[in-house]
């Protein structure tokens, strides 16, 4: 017969500790974006907006491309469709044109949490509405359909409007991660962000009030940043 005793340490809390739920793949549908399985058949839309030398600086940062033709990237976007961890996802603009695309991954279901990652947006997505709807919608199935605790923002330390968009979203920074990769050839340090579970209402809040018509004038310019629409009103 097994005994046991109260740790005589501080330890953590205890907590839920029922396993998320395994992402899978999913549609996902917004208001001005649409989230769908990254599928072969997206990958000349994709290739138009994403590839070429006009396109190369998207790049920078991915640990994959530029692509030089467009069967090696036909052959990359076949290869990413079919992972399921990263789980990618097509963005797809009110047309159904593919516009970008993203992924869950870092996919740990016992410790429930997940990774935001391979965050491709081509210049027509930038910048708008859209672009922040499909991050909302992707951190809200994480922590919400999924039951993850932690969802997770990692980047380049280089990579400043990275930096801004994970601040911007009301993820808090935790660290950097010093000589962490090596991508392309060159060393990586890496800047970690993270938003639980108990932070989300209150960044749902937010880009709630930001997606919002009302914040939004004639010219289609925003009233209030999405920082400002996080605090209370």
């Amino acid at each position: 017969m097994s005994t046991s005793f109260a740790p005589s340490r501080p330890v953590g809390r205890v907590v839920d500790a029922r396993p998320a739920t395994q992402p899978a793949p999913t549609t996902l549908t917004g208001r001005f974006i649409t989230l769908e399985p990254l599928s072969p058949s997206h990958a000349s839309a994709l290739y138009s907006v994403i590839c070429g030398a006009a396109h190369a600086s998207l790049w920078d940062y991915m640990f994959d491309g530029p692509f030089k033709t467009p069967a090696d990237f036909d052959a990359f976007i076949t290869s990413k469709s079919s992972s399921r961890d990263p789980l990618f996802f097509a963005l797809l603009d009110p047309t159904t044109t593919p516009v970008g695309y993203a992924s869950l991954m870092r996919i740990d279901i016992p410790n429930r949490v997940v990774e935001i990652g391979h965050v491709m947006f081509s210049p027509a997505l930038q910048r708008t509405r859209a672009a922040t709807e499909a991050l909302f919608m992707l951190v809200r199935h994480a922590l919400e359909d999924l039951g993850f605790r932690r969802c997770e923002w990692k980047c380049d330390t280089l990579n400043a409007p990275s930096r801004r968009a994970a601040a911007r979203m009301g993820f808090l920074e935790e660290g950097v991660f010093r000589q962490h990769m090596i991508v392309k050839g060159r060393s990586r340090d890496t800047a970690w962000f993270g938003m639980l579970d108990g932070e989300w209402p209150r960044a749902r809040e937010g880009f709630e009030r930001w997606l919002d018509d009302g914040n939004f004038d004639e010219e289609g310019r925003q009233r209030r940043r999405l920082e400002d629409c996080r605090e209370k009103m």
